[in-house]
């Protein structure tokens, strides 16, 4: 099949940006941009480097990310599976985006940026959960924000469409097959909830 290699060729398969796409972006968080953002407990952190793109799932049970300032995100690097994907991109890179999702709205958020970490004791401190602090905290510096278009999610249903996953393999038949039964099976999937209630935070 045919490739686009230039931007060229690419532009020619579109027209111009629809005017609004550009006027709704801010190069920092204007009050409705920071309302919105702090009632999302959900977003999905990208980040690139030099192993590549990565794309991780981030989600509290109160705002995901705490505002610092009109240019400065803090979001708590919690428990996960110690991978770093997205931790090794931002010590080596440093480019950022969080894509903001709110059950129940079609509209997006995303903020552009650059993020380095840290594991200031008192800013990771602040973040505690019972006796648990993160162990870094992400600091995005935001170059840009703005609302995505809501077409995905309409086309999607997402927040509508009811339960999808009927059929679908669970992780613990993908850990079995990709570890040829060392790992998963169904004793994963059924004790899993339980195992990540005390590891949540």
């Amino acid at each position: 099949m045919p490739k686009i290699t230039t931007l060229e060729e690419l532009h020619a398969h579109y027209e111009a940006p629809v005017p609004t796409s550009l006027k709704k972006v801010a190069r920092h968080l204007t009050p409705l941009y920071r309302r919105w953002i702090e009632g999302a407990r959900f977003a999905v952190l990208s980040t690139v480097g030099p192993e590549g793109v990565h794309g991780s799932p981030r989600g509290d049970d109160g705002p995901v990310v705490r505002v610092a300032d009109e240019r400065t995100l803090l979001m708590p690097d919690w428990w996960g599976n110690n991978r770093l994907d997205c931790l090794r991109d931002i010590v080596q890179d440093g480019r950022a985006a969080l894509l903001f999702l709110v059950p129940g709205t079609n509209t997006t958020v995303r903020v552009n940026g650059r993020a380095h970490l840290t594991d200031d004791e008192d800013l990771r401190r602040s973040f505690a959960k019972g006796d648990r602090l993160p162990a870094t905290v992400i600091v995005l510096e935001v170059s840009e924000v703005y609302t995505q278009c809501a077409k995905a999610l309409m086309r999607s249903r997402l927040w509508t469409c009811g339960d999808l996953s009927i059929g679908l393999p669970s992780t613990g038949e993908i850990l079995g097959d990709m570890s040829d039964g060392e790992h998963g099976g169904k004793d994963y999937d059924r004790t899993y909830p339980e195992y990540a209630k005390p590891r949540l935070w």
